[in-house]
């Protein structure tokens, strides 16, 4: 599936360790448009393909992702995660407009989604 939305907000970034060594996940907020109800989503990109050139808040982004959703404890949970990302035009933004983010050291203990807790 593709998206074409602007880039809202980062969440902070995730890093851990797991049984397949060092992992790394961010989380943006993007915001669709094209219609007369925007509508916001979650997006986890994972690894290597985390830019942070492209992922600046105001940039509109073209995103490449999958639909994923698992079962845990007799309740499902739904992810959206994206493969590909570009940057396909910006929108200027100050350092005003949005607060800095900064790295969440440890969250998370396991890399692979079998061995999440949800």
């Amino acid at each position: 599936m593709q998206l074409s939305a602007k880039l809202v907000q980062l969440l902070p970034l995730q890093t851990g360790t797991g049984k397949n060594g060092q992992w790394k996940k961010q989380d943006i907020i993007v915001e669709t448009e094209g219609s007369a109800y925007p509508k916001k989503v979650c997006i986890s990109i994972w690894g290597d393909k985390i830019d942070a050139s492209q992922l600046q808040p105001g940039n509109q982004l073209k995103i490449d992702f999958d639909v994923e959703s698992r079962e845990y404890n007799g309740r499902w949970y739904t992810d959206v995660k994206a493969w590909k990302i570009e940057a396909t035009g910006s929108t200027p933004a100050t350092v005003a407009d949005f607060p800095a983010q900064t790295a969440v050291e440890g969250v998370g203990t396991k890399a692979d989604d079998d061995d999440l807790p949800f």
